[in-house]
């Protein structure tokens, strides 16, 4: 069986209309969800970008040790397990930070694919006057990020010449040359729909047309505040526009897979890595964990991920509410490969499960950056079952609880009303930290659980 996994940055489930978005356009994901399984209980475990590509592609956490890292010694990719079984595996990316310097994402693939220039990329050096589309105290890295950013699309002029569509159009070109081999494994990483947002105009009019204000295409991460609300919700419709313009080149993708006749011996797969706050719970962002005293909790627009799988054997147009993180990915893409799963995981095979012939990989789902040392980080992790969310930071935060149920928009805190269901949760999170191995100095910062003290 060949396997396609995608991979994209930043996008938020409910602007899909497979989970229920009425307003952005996604018919490409919407059909790939509906021709296979759409899954509605996948979460973020390490946060943010590339902790969660080291749970994928190693099937183990990060967070309880390493955060934002190489690739660990000692883990080993699927990408490897994969090549070493004979499958031919490639990276298409223009994922600046997974080929960064030393971080060694890279590993395990035949070939590796770099479309140069996107984010902060230090690509283009040419000389030009940048004007910024809205005032600078605004913008989030302007220094840093947009203006290198703006000297690398300085040169694009025509639609593919955008980055997902690069990236996109790179996988389909991949294809032409590659189909014959016996097995594949073909890993497409999109940086969008990752900040900064600038998607041709008409992708932009379809949601805010005639809209004269300042584009915040780079929100600063911060209190919502500092943007009017029309700015916010221009901001809003890039994202959108930039998902629209992502959706339809996956279309022409796997619109190629089925003309090529590789429909029916090829899984496709796809996940994001996180989402994003537009204005949600007073944030515009998605983190402050580079700030020790202030980070953000990870509510279900942040941690609720977008999840589906198309693969001959496997179901086709239904829902799972499996729960699961990108930990299980890992050994379920080595099952559908006939490749022996490695001891160790700390993820498993949704594979049974899906099949009706086994019990869901886990019973909770935790979403973390890099666990705290010292008690002064307020670093919240957040605790689930797929219903009940616990939100949780240690002693030197008051924890929080929601019935996702019932109030999917987490408007409501009712730990006091349910502090048993919050002490299990608790425990859970407590056992799963144990069982990973997380180091005693951060793991003796989580063993308690006060309900209703300051």
């Amino acid at each position: 069986m060949n396997i396609i996994f995608i991979v994209c940055d930043t996008l938020r489930r409910d602007y899909l209309g497979c989970y229920g978005s009425s307003w952005v356009r996604t018919p490409s994901l919407d059909a790939l969800g509906a021709s296979g399984t759409i899954f509605d209980r996948a979460y973020v475990g390490s946060f943010p970008t590339m902790p969660m590509r080291a749970d994928l592609m190693t099937g183990k956490y990060v967070f309880q040790n390493v955060g934002w890292a190489p690739l660990q010694a000692g883990y080993v990719p699927m990408q490897t397990h994969l090549r070493r079984a004979g499958y031919v595996t490639a990276m298409i990316t223009d994922h600046v930070q997974m080929l960064a310097p030393g971080m060694n994402y890279h590993q395990g693939f035949n070939g590796v694919q770099w479309i140069r220039g996107q984010a902060s990329d230090p690509h283009i050096t040419d000389v030009i006057d940048v004007e910024l589309p809205c005032a600078r105290e605004k913008l989030r890295q302007p220094d840093n990020w947009v203006l290198q950013y703006f000297r690398n699309i300085s040169r694009r002029r025509v639609e593919r010449d955008w980055f997902s569509p690069q990236t996109m159009q790179a996988a389909m070109d991949w294809l032409d040359t590659n189909y014959r081999h016996e097995q594949f494994f073909l890993y497409i990483d999109t940086f969008d729909v990752h900040e900064p947002w600038t998607p041709p105009q008409w992708y932009v009019d379809l949601y805010d047309p005639g809209y004269q204000g300042e584009a915040v295409i780079y929100p600063r991460y911060d209190r919502v505040g500092y943007m009017s609300e029309a700015e916010l919700q221009h901001a809003r419709c890039l994202y959108a526009g930039t998902i629209t313009m992502m959706d339809r080149w996956i279309g022409m993708l796997l619109d190629k897979v089925e003309l090529m006749g590789l429909r029916d011996n090829t899984a496709v797969f796809f996940i994001s890595d996180h989402g994003w706050y537009h204005g949600e719970h007073d944030y515009i962002g998605k983190h402050t964990v580079l700030d020790r005293n202030a980070g953000w909790q990870f509510y279900e627009e942040v941690a609720h991920l977008p999840f589906m799988l198309r693969a001959p054997g496997l179901p086709e147009g239904g829902r799972s509410d499996i729960l699961l993180q990108p930990v299980d990915v890992m050994p379920t893409v080595l099952e559908l490969a006939g490749v022996e799963v490695p001891e160790g995981l700390h993820g498993k095979s949704i594979l049974p499960a899906l099949r009706g012939e086994g019990p869901a990989p886990r019973e909770i789902a935790v979403t973390s950056p890099r666990m705290a040392e010292s008690p002064e980080p307020r670093y919240y992790s957040t605790v689930t079952d797929g219903r009940w969310t616990l939100i949780y930071a240690g002693e030197n935060a008051l924890p929080e609880l929601y019935d996702t149920q019932t109030d999917p928009q987490q408007k409501r805190e009712v730990i006091a009303e349910h502090a048993d269901i919050a002490r299990e949760l608790h425990a859970r999170h407590v056992e799963l930290l144990e069982a990973i191995d997380t180091p005693e100095e951060r793991l003796k910062l989580r063993r308690t659980l006060e309900i209703g003290v300051d």
